[in-house]
């Protein structure tokens, strides 16, 4: 991966602590939901001892279920193991201001085990791995994720004790592209696009959409770690400005019978000298890397679904007609199939439509590279797009629940050869646990339609 100037310099940071403008540094890492995990420091003690030594964070942080109640299952970490530590060593392309907290900096950090061996099942090394594979080809993948999310005018608080019901949206119709309709947010949006822009990362646009109160605000391309790194911090700094101004924000995939909250990613492949590698002479302008690269995307997507659709509720919003796809299908410009091919020349990209908002930008992005690989060394043949309806064609389907992704996961030998029997048994388990307390939990549906009538 090439060199980059990171939005601050460790000589910077030095400069703003002795002058006292930074007083804090957060170092952390993504967990398997890709939520920031890690410390705040004091800043003159980040310099003078973490920068140099990193620091230590338990290694049940990637061993635990969302609501972080310690699980059984992981090999890596356990009550047999006695919840050891991993090492968490900074890494300093990533250091930026965070506007939106005083006198705060933040990084991330790479995990690696006391023989400094990479934590393997960790979602940035799971993504390095692959990205490390690319560029064996001589390729680099430059991405861009669009993220979804509903604004309601309640507190994160508030929701809480409401038991998330009744909550007020911050739009009360559809306002997909309104101007009026962001306005009535703008001074929220604004907030998110000026103050991630001062954390490093370049604002292209803000848009309503058409669930009440949800809105989109995309942000420039560009590696894909840097990318991935990049909405992790959007999202985790989206929220908490959000929670200061009084409001709160979800990312989740279905919050009610509406329109999902979706996450595409578009992918592209640069070679050595910067050229799109996906561009070339052949049918839509394609080059032969690019139709096999496709080809693994559709040949790996079911496999590969756990990635891009991590929970329960991701599996919502596949549902015909929804913008959100069912089938296996790629197509020019085509908003019903999960893969939809979009630009021209220097800009030709692909975009996967299965994420929602709640996908862990590592792994998917894992997922899409490996999958290229895959259709790359197998040089597998591009079929015909779809031209019309993917909803009503005669396709295969995405998995439809939580179960039916990790099954295929676990039984994938493309999964297998990519990433390797840790990481599949690993993310196997992660589904197992989210699917037994889902199996254990009596919901609000049940209660309506059985306590009385049954």
């Amino acid at each position: 991966m090439a060199d980059r100037t990171p939005p601050l310099s460790v000589e910077e940071l030095h400069t703003l602590v002795a002058g006292g403008e930074i007083d804090t540094v957060v170092l952390a890492f993504p967990d398997m939901q890709g939520r920031l995990q890690g410390k705040r420091f004091a800043a003159r003690f980040f310099l003078d001892e973490v920068l140099r030594h990193g620091t230590e964070g338990c290694n049940y942080l990637l061993a635990v279920d969302t609501e972080m109640n310690t699980v059984d299952g992981y090999a890596m970490s356990s009550w047999d193991r006695g919840y050891g530590d991993f090492a968490m060593h900074p890494d300093l392309t990533t250091l930026r201001r965070v506007p939106w907290n005083a006198g705060t900096a933040m990084l991330h950090a790479d995990l690696a085990w006391d023989d400094g061996s990479p934590v393997v099942a960790a979602p940035r090394q799971i993504l390095r791995r692959q990205l490390e594979r690319l560029a064996e080809l001589g390729y680099t993948a430059q991405v861009g994720t669009e993220l979804e999310f509903i604004v309601f005018k309640d507190t994160y608080e508030q929701a809480w004790d409401a038991g998330y019901k009744g909550l007020t949206p911050a739009n009360q119709y559809n306002i997909d592209y309104s101007v009026l309709g962001t306005g009535r947010v703008e001074p929220l949006l604004r907030r998110i696009r000026n103050e991630m822009s001062g954390a490093g990362l370049t604002v292209e646009s803000a848009k309503g959409e058409c669930n009440p109160g949800q809105h989109e605000i995309v942000f420039r391309y560009d590696e894909a770690l840097v990318t991935c790194d990049q909405h992790s911090v959007y999202k985790t700094g989206a929220k908490e400005i959000a929670a200061q101004e009084g409001m709160s924000i979800t990312f989740m995939a279905k919050f009610n019978e509406r329109e999902g909250n979706s996450c595409h990613i578009h992918l592209s492949l640069a070679d050595a000298d910067g050229t799109n590698a996906m561009a070339g002479d052949l049918e839509g302008g394609m080059s032969e890397v690019m139709r096999h690269f496709l080809a693994g995307q559709l040949a790996a997507l079911r496999d590969f679904s756990l990635l891009y659709a991590p929970n329960i509720n991701s599996y919502k919003r596949f549902q015909p007609g929804s913008f959100a796809p069912t089938a296996v299908a790629w197509g020019q410009d085509n908003r019903t199939c999960a893969l939809r091919v979009v630009g021209h020349g220097r800009s030709l990209r692909f975009e996967n439509r299965l994420p929602g908002g709640d996908v862990n930008p590592y792994l998917a992005v894992a997922g899409l590279v490996a999958a290229g690989l895959h259709g790359i060394e197998q040089k597998l043949e591009l079929p015909e797009p779809c031209p019309g309806n993917a909803y009503a064609a005669d396709l295969d389907h995405v998995p439809t629940t939580l179960r039916e992704a990790a099954e295929l996961w676990e039984n994938s030998t493309v999964a297998r050869t990519a990433f390797g029997d840790e990481v599949v048994a690993h993310y196997r388990n992660m589904a197992r646990v989210e699917l037994d307390a889902f199996d254990a939990a009596v919901t609000d549906w049940e209660l309506r339609r059985s306590f009385e009538r049954m």
